[in-house]
C-alpha cells in the first residue's frame, strides 16, 4: 500500500485525448466485418479474415446470398436509435457451415454488416430465458434501499448472465474520475470495491463512444487485430467504428488489461438522461465469449436499472428543492419588508447559510461586506470579491468546491473557504453575496498510483502514456476541497438572484436609471412568478372544492360558527388562487411574443365596456364619456388586457357615487407617441404614494374597501412597456383619478 498527498501530475493526460480509437481500421477476430453500399448492395470493404469470395466489388448477392434477405429487411425498415442491432444468426456455406450472429448500422451510405462467430450456446441468453430473472430484477430494484444497493443487484445480475469473473459498477464524478460503488465476482480476480479510478483511465474520446455505443466486449486481450481493406471508404475518410460490434481497441487499453490481470471485458453504458453516469465493467482472468444476445440482455438490465437510478435522483433533488424553497419562500417575505435586501439577508443569517446548506455567507458590494457565520477575513473576501467582478467569463452564478484550483492564493484560507458559492445580483454596482464551505480534508483509495509512465515517442511526437502495471491501492490525501454543492442548492442560489434583482432591487434600478439591469430583473421575477403561481394553482382549487364538499355534505354535523369557518376558508382560498391566476398572467405577459397589428380603438373599448358592465348591478348609474379614439398598432390581445384593467378600475373605484362618470379619450400625439387616458370621479389616491401604483402586490386603499390583487396596474404598465410606450396616474383622494398611457405611433392615421 502506497500513500501520497495530493498533488498536479507532471504527465500530460491528455495525450490519450488525442488518439482516433473510433477509426482505428481494425476489429477483433471473433468474427469479420463487410460494409455494404446500401444502394447497390456492393462489397466496398471487408475484414482480412471474412470468407473467400468476399473480395471489394462483389455483390453481396453472390459472395454471401444468405445476407441479402436480412440486411434488405434491415434496411427496409430501420431502427431509429443508433447503434448496431442485433439482426438474426444465420449459418453461412461459404464459411464452412459456421453460424454467426448478424448486427449492422448506418454510415452515412454505407451499411456495416458484422459477422460475430457464434458463441457458446450454454451461456444464458435472450430475453426469452430471462423473463424471470427479468421480474425479479425489477422488483429487487423497488426494494432497493439507495443507489449503492441498486448497484448492487445489477452487478450481480449482469454478472450471473455473462458468468464473468467480475463485475463492477463504476460511476463517473463531476472530473471523470470513476468510483467502483459495487461488485459482485467469485474470488478469481482481486476485488476494487470503494477504489477510485483517475480520469485519464477513459480519456474524451473513449468516454463519447462509451455514450454513443452503450456495449463493447473484448474477448481475448491478446487478440490480434485484423485489418480492414481498403482502408478508405470510398467517399474518402477512414470507416468511421463509433457504433461497430467488433472494432478493435486501442493498444494502450490491451496493455491496461493485461497489466489488470484480464483477459476478456465486457462494459455496458449507464445513461442518465443521455449523459454518461458510469460504466458496469466485466472482467475475466480467462479468454471469454458471451453471446451477443446475452449483451444485449444485459444492455436491457441495466437501461432498466438507469431509469430506476434516474428516478431515485430526481426524487432526492425534488425532496431537497422542496426542503430549500421553503426557506427562500421566507427569506423572500423577510426582504421584502425591510427598505434594502440586504437588511431583510443579515437579520435572518441561519436561513441564508441554510438555503445552500453553507457554514458562512458574506454579503459584498462596492463600499460594504457584512460577514455572517465561518467565513475568511474580510480582506480576503474583499479580494474574492475583486476577483469575481474582473472575471471575464463571469457567470451571474459561480460554484466550486475546490476553489484553490481556479484562484491559488486561497489555500491560504481553504479550512473556512475551499467550497465557493456567488451569485452576483447587480452588474452595474457590483455587488454579490457569497456562501462558502469548509475543507473537508478525506482519503481517497486509487487503483494503483494514478500517474502513468511517459516516454518519448520515436517519431518526436508527444510522449505516449503507458497505463500502470499495479493497481495495489494507493492512498491520497485530499485537501482543500469542500462537500460539492448539488444541483438544486446551485438553483436556490439562482431562485434568490431573481428574487432580489425582481423584486428588492427593482425600485434601485429605476432610480439609478440602469434601464438594461431592470429589464433583465424583470424577466427573472417573471420565471421566479410563473413557477411559484403555476405551483399554486391546484392545492387552492383544492381548498376551496373541499371546503364546498364539507360546507353541502357536512352542514347537519356542522356548528353555526362550524359553517362561518368554513365559509371563511372558502372565501379566503378563492382569494389566493385568483392573486395566484393573476400572478400567472402577470408572469406569462413577458413570455407572450409580442403580435402587433393596426386596429380600431374605438372598437376595442366597446367590447371590453360590454364585458366589464356584466358583473356590474343593473341599479348602478354610469355616465360613459368616449371620444374619438383612432387606430393603434399593438398587440390586440395585450391591449385588450390594458383596456380590461384601467375600465374594470375605474368602474371599481366609482360605485359609491351616485353617479359614476368615466371617460375614455385621445389626446393630441406628442414625440411620436399615441396618448390615451382614463379618468374617472371616483375615490382617486394620495399622489404621496403615485410611485406603488403600478407596482406588483400594491394597494392604495384597503381589500375590505375595493376588492383586488394590487397585479391589475402591474399588468398595465408591463404590456405597455413592452409595446415601447410608457404609463402614469394622477389623481387626489375622493376627486377621482386619470390613468394615462402612451403608444408608438406607426405612421400617418395610426
Amino acid at each position: 500500500m502506497n500513500v501520497r498527498s495530493a498533488d498536479t501530475f507532471a504527465v500530460d493526460l491528455t495525450a490519450c485525448d488525442r488518439e482516433p480509437i473510433h477509426i482505428v481500421g481494425s476489429i477483433q477476430p471473433h468474427g469479420f466485418l463487410l460494409t455494404v453500399d446500401a444502394a447497390s448492395l456492393v462489397i466496398v470493404q471487408a475484414s482480412a479474415n471474412a470468407p473467400a469470395g468476399t473480395d471489394v466489388g462483389a455483390a453481396l448477392e453472390t459472395a454471401l446470398p444468405e445476407l441479402v434477405p436480412i440486411v434488405r429487411r434491415y434496411l427496409d425498415d430501420q431502427p431509429t436509435e443508433d447503434g448496431a442491432h442485433y439482426l438474426r444468426t444465420v449459418t453461412l456455406a461459404a464459411a464452412a457451415s459456421q453460424a454467426y450472429e448478424v448486427a449492422a448500422h448506418r454510415v452515412g451510405g454505407l451499411v456495416v454488416v458484422e459477422l460475430e462467430e457464434f458463441a457458446d450456446p450454454s451461456v444464458e441468453a435472450g430475453l426469452d430465458a430471462l423473463s424471470l430473472r427479468l421480474r425479479a430484477f425489477v422488483q429487487r430494484l423497488r426494494q432497493a434501499r439507495n443507489v449503492e444497493d441498486l448497484c448492487a443487484i445489477v452487478a450481480e445480475d449482469v454478472r450471473h448472465v455473462t458468468s464473468f469473473d467480475r463485475a463492477l459498477v463504476y460511476r463517473f464524478d463531476q472530473d471523470w474520475h470513476g468510483t467502483v460503488l459495487a461488485e459482485a465476482g467469485n474470488g478469481n480476480l482481486p476485488s476494487y470495491l470503494d477504489l477510485r479510478f483517475p480520469a485519464s483511465d477513459i480519456p474524451v474520446q473513449a468516454r463519447e463512444l462509451y455514450r454513443r455505443n452503450r456495449l463493447r466486449i473484448i474477448p481475448d486481450a491478446g487478440y490480434v487485430p485484423v485489418p480492414i481493406r481498403p482502408t478508405l471508404t470510398p467517399a474518402g475518410p477512414p470507416l468511421d467504428l463509433s457504433q461497430s460490434v467488433l472494432r478493435s481497441v486501442s493498444p494502450v487499453h490491451v496493455e491496461y488489461m493485461r497489466n489488470m490481470g484480464t483477459l476478456a471485458s465486457m462494459s455496458v453504458s449507464i445513461l442518465v438522461d443521455d449523459r454518461l453516469w458510469g460504466l458496469i465493467s466485466c472482467h475475466n482472468a480467462e479468454p471469454k465469449r458471451v453471446p451477443l444476445q446475452a449483451r444485449n440482455a444485459c444492455d436491457f438490465l441495466t437501461q432498466i436499472f438507469a431509469l430506476q437510478l434516474s428516478a431515485r435522483e430526481r426524487a432526492a433533488q425534488a425532496e431537497q428543492r422542496l426542503a430549500l424553497s421553503a426557506i427562500q419562500a421566507r427569506l423572500l417575505g423577510f426582504m421584502a419588508e425591510e427598505d434594502s435586501f440586504v437588511d431583510g439577508l443579515l437579520k435572518h443569517p441561519d436561513d441564508v447559510m441554510a438555503l445552500v446548506n453553507a457554514a458562512g455567507a458574506a454579503i459584498v458590494t462596492g463600499d460594504r461586506c457584512r460577514l455572517i457565520g465561518a467565513t475568511p477575513g474580510e480582506t480576503e473576501v474583499r479580494a474574492l470579491y475583486d476577483w469575481l467582478s474582473a472575471r471575464e467569463d463571469a457567470d451571474e452564478v459561480f460554484a466550486t468546491d475546490a476553489l484553490s484550483d481556479v484562484l491559488p492564493k486561497a489555500e491560504a484560507f481553504a479550512a473556512q473557504a475551499s467550497g465557493l458559492l456567488a451569485i452576483s445580483v447587480s452588474k452595474k454596482y457590483a455587488s454579490y453575496i457569497l456562501w462558502f464551505r469548509p475543507e473537508v480534508v478525506r482519503t481517497v483509495k486509487w487503483g494503483g498510483n494514478p500517474a502513468k509512465p511517459a516516454t518519448p515517442a520515436p517519431e518526436g511526437g508527444p510522449d505516449r502514456l503507458h497505463p500502470r502495471k499495479s493497481f495495489e491501492i494507493w492512498k491520497e490525501t485530499v485537501k482543500a476541497r469542500s462537500l460539492p454543492w448539488s444541483l438544486p442548492e446551485i438553483e436556490a442560489a439562482k431562485d434568490l438572484r431573481s428574487s432580489v434583482l425582481g423584486i428588492v432591487l427593482r425600485r434601485a434600478e429605476e432610480l439609478a436609471a440602469m434601464s438594461e439591469e431592470l429589464q433583465r430583473s424583470n424577466k427573472e421575477l417573471e420565471a421566479f412568478s410563473y413557477s411559484v403561481s403555476h405551483d399554486l394553482r391546484a392545492p387552492f382549487r383544492h381548498i376551496v372544492g373541499y371546503s364546498n364538499l364539507l360546507k353541502t355534505r357536512e352542514a347537519t354535523n356542522l356548528s353555526d360558527k362550524g359553517r362561518h369557518y368554513v365559509d371563511t376558508i372558502i372565501e379566503a382560498a378563492f382569494s389566493a388562487g385568483t392573486l395566484v391566476d393573476n400572478l400567472l398572467t402577470f408572469s406569462q405577459m413577458g413570455r407572450h411574443a409580442l403580435n402587433k397589428v393596426s386596429g380600431e380603438m374605438n372598437a376595442l373599448v366597446e367590447e371590453v365596456r360590454r364585458k366589464v358592465l356584466r358583473d356590474v348591478p343593473p341599479e348602478r348609474t354610469i355616465r360613459w364619456e368616449i371620444g374619438p379614439l383612432g387606430r393603434a398598432y399593438a398587440d390586440p390581445f395585450m391591449l385588450r388586457l390594458v383596456i380590461e384593467n384601467l375600465l374594470s378600475n375605474a368602474v371599481k373605484y366609482t360605485r359609491d357615487r351616485p353617479e359614476a362618470v368615466i371617460e375614455i379619450e385621445r389626446a393630441a400625439p406628442k414625440d411620436g407617441e399615441a396618448v390615451f387616458y382614463v379618468r374617472d370621479n371616483g375615490a382617486g389616491f394620495d399622489m404621496a404614494y403615485v410611485d406603488k401604483l403600478f407596482g406588483v402586490f400594491q394597494r392604495l386603499h384597503r381589500v375590505e374597501e375595493f376588492e383586488g390583487t394590487g397585479i391589475g396596474l402591474a399588468n398595465v404598465r408591463r404590456i405597455v412597456e413592452r409595446h415601447g410606450g410608457r404609463t402614469w396616474a394622477e389623481g387626489a383622494l375622493g376627486k377621482g383619478a386619470t390613468f394615462t398611457f402612451t403608444l408608438p405611433l406607426r405612421g400617418e392615421g395610426y
